[in-house]
């Protein structure tokens, strides 16, 4: 089972590398190559179906994204330049519709173990902030956007955990008409938030509208400093 190519996070660090290369070959300044770039907004996300076929079916990728390796990552994140970062948190990944199709709930609106590992997943991001602050003291600014804060009031939209299309192979059936109402769905596929569904987390995240949305500060925040 193939689910496309991807560029892992190590390759992207090296990309990066190249391209701070090309700014001060084109500026001819290496000062100021650095000090642009420590004006830079970083933002590191791992997307729920990369942590889903990693840890959840390890048969289709044997590698395990685990916190430990983020850590060294996002270390050399830094030591490329960078001293603002975002680091977002995986959602709820047990109330999308293909793992509800695939484990069930036991009657439950989600697939409660898979949530339960998010959450010490989360945990575990939130405490490497908190590392990577305290180790590099006023020199950076990493900061923890909780996605899971913010899909949990999920009652706004009303049909939370269903696909907005007809799925097969957890994607659209090809050829078809996309459902008209995406507005009323949290999820196109059954996978893939739908754009109302991120158009509240982009705002949560930019905004917080409780101090469990982002850790130590949202991104206006962030922005500021």
């Amino acid at each position: 089972m193939a689910l496309g190519d991807r560029i892992s996070l190590d390759r992207q660090l090296l990309n990066h590398v190249t391209t701070i290369s090309r700014i001060s070959a084109l500026q001819r300044n290496k000062t100021f190559t650095n000090e642009y770039l420590m004006k830079c907004i970083y933002l590191a996300d791992i997307g729920s179906n990369d942590y889903v076929s990693n840890y959840f079916i390890p048969s289709i990728y044997n590698t395990i994204v685990l916190a430990e390796q983020y850590y060294e990552q996002l270390t050399k994140l830094y030591n490329l330049g960078a001293r603002k970062v975002i680091v977002f948190g995986l959602g709820q990944l047990g109330c999308m519709p293909g793992e509800i199709a695939l484990h069930g709930t036991n009657g439950k609106p989600c697939v409660e173990w898979i949530n339960v590992a998010v959450k010490l997943f989360n945990d575990q991001l939130k405490h490497l902030v908190e590392k990577l602050n305290k180790e590099h003291n006023c020199d950076v600014k990493f900061t923890f956007i909780n996605i899971t804060s913010m899909s949990a009031p999920q009652e706004d939209i009303p049909n939370p955990n269903v696909p907005c299309c007809q799925v097969t192979n957890g994607q659209c059936v090809p050829n078809s008409i996309p459902c008209p109402d995406r507005d009323l769905y949290m999820y196109y596929d059954s996978f893939h938030p739908t754009e109302v569904a991120n158009t509240i987390i982009a705002k949560r995240s930019y905004i917080a509208l409780s101090t469990m949305d982002a850790s130590p500060y949202d991104i206006s925040h962030l922005a500021r400093l």
